[in-house]
């Protein structure tokens, strides 16, 4: 009986050592001004994860409809956060300073943003290279979207051509569901 309790023990001691497994939210990138930032001050909430780009055809809808879904749901149980990338078509040749103010005085943006990265290749920021080997969808253009789940698993992954509208509903749902549970763990 002493022997069974102890191997019981022993496992769940090991279990509990163990590391766990990584997710996005284990990861640090610099924000647009130039500091760095644990994404761990996102975990608990969901993420949506885009590479932007301020001279792409695709930029001014999505810039409005992120902006308009960041003020709908965020900034507690919700957030997008902003990656620009200059990889696809050159259409982010600025500054971080000059993205960040496009972004704030065109559309109003009130989401985190961060550095200029590379979001494919070998260059890419590690953050992106784990939402690709997790979701098994690599970028090929601007805003293509990662939504993260409060755990920092990745749910589901979108090309451009998916607009921020057409997502909008599984967004929700998972919003909402972290706000039951939120509710029930009181």
């Amino acid at each position: 009986m002493v022997a069974a309790l102890v191997a019981a023990w022993l496992l769940l001691s090991a279990a509990a050592c163990a590391p766990r497994e990584q997710d996005f939210y284990d990861f640090k990138a610099v924000n647009i001004r130039g500091k760095l930032v644990s994404l761990e001050k996102y975990r608990g909430s969901v993420s949506l994860v885009v590479n932007v780009a301020s001279e792409c055809g695709f930029t001014d809808q999505h810039y409005r409809d992120l902006q308009q879904l960041q003020r709908d749901l965020g900034p507690h149980h919700f957030n997008v956060l902003a990656f620009p990338c200059n990889q696809f078509g050159q259409q982010e040749p600025d500054s971080n300073r000059e993205i960040e103010s496009f972004a704030r005085r065109t559309y109003s943006v009130s989401f985190p943003m961060f550095s200029k990265v590379a979001v494919t290749g070998t260059g890419a920021h590690p953050a992106f290279k784990y939402l690709i080997q997790t979701s098994g969808k690599e970028p090929t253009w601007n805003f293509w979207k990662y939504l993260v789940a409060p755990d920092g698993k990745v749910v589901e992954a979108w090309d451009p051509t998916i607009s921020v509208e057409e997502i909008r509903p599984q967004i929700t749902a998972l919003v909402r569901k972290l706000i039951l549970k939120k509710r029930e763990d009181l």
